[in-house]
C-alpha cells in the first residue's frame, strides 16, 4: 500500500507492507494497460493454500521445468526426496522440517520434481530446522525430508515440476 505527503515542499512516498496468511489475505489483481489478459496469469499463495489439501503441491507459477508451489501444510507429512535440490519458504505459520542423508537414492540423477517414499527413510540424520515466517530452508539432493505443522501453515516451494505437481492453472489464475 502506497500514499504521497507533500513535506517541505518535496513529495515524499511512503509504503506499508501488508503479510497475508491463511486467515487474512487480499486476493490482489492484474491491471492491463494497452494489453492482453492472455499474457498474464495472477492467483494468490494463500487462497490456492486454502482451498487445498494437507501437502498438496499446487503449481502458481511455472518457467520452464522449475515451478513454484503452493503447499498446505497441516500435520505430517510424507517423506521425500528429489534428485536435484529444492527450496521451501514458510509464508504462513510455523513448519519443522527433518533431513536424513539417504543412503541411496531411489531416483535416477535426471529424475524431474520430487516424490514421496515408503516408510522410513534409511541413512544419517541430516538435522531439523524450524521454519517461521520468511524462513527458508534448502532440501539438498538425495535427501530425504518431511514437514510438520501443528496449526495450518504455508509454504513456497521452488522446484522442478515432477509426477505430484498438480496444475490447475483454470481453478487458481485470474485472467482479467
Amino acid at each position: 500500500m502506497g500514499s504521497t505527503t507533500k513535506t517541505g515542499g518535496v513529495e515524499r512516498s511512503a509504503y506499508t507492507t501488508v503479510f497475508g496468511s491463511l486467515d487474512s489475505y487480499d486476493k490482489g489483481g492484474v491491471e492491463l494497460i494497452n494489453d492482453d489478459a492472455r499474457h498474464y496469469a495472477f492467483s494468490n499463495i494463500f487462497e490456492v493454500a486454502s482451498k487445498s489439501k494437507p501437502w498438496e503441491k499446487v503449481a502458481v507459477a511455472k518457467n520452464f521445468e522449475y515451478v513454484l508451489e503452493a503447499v498446505r501444510a497441516e500435520g505430517t507429512s510424507p517423506w521425500r526426496t528429489a534428485a536435484h535440490d529444492e527450496f521451501a519458504v514458510c509464508l504462513d505459520g510455523e513448519v519443522t522440517v527433518e533431513l536424513v542423508k539417504l543412503e541411496a537414492s531411489p531416483l535416477p540423477s535426471d529424475a524431474e520434481g520430487s516424490v514421496e517414499l515408503d516408510g522410513e527413510p534409511t541413512g544419517a540424520k541430516m538435522g531439523r530446522g524450524f521454519l517461521k515466517r520468511g524462513h527458508q530452508v534448502l532440501l539438498p539432493s538425495g535427501a530425504a525430508y518431511r514437514f510438520t505443522a501443528a496449526n495450518p501453515s504455508v509454504l513456497m516451494m521452488q522446484t522442478i515440476a515432477g509426477p505430484d505437481t498438480q496444475f490447475r492453472w483454470a481453478e487458481i489464475c485470474q485472467t482479467v
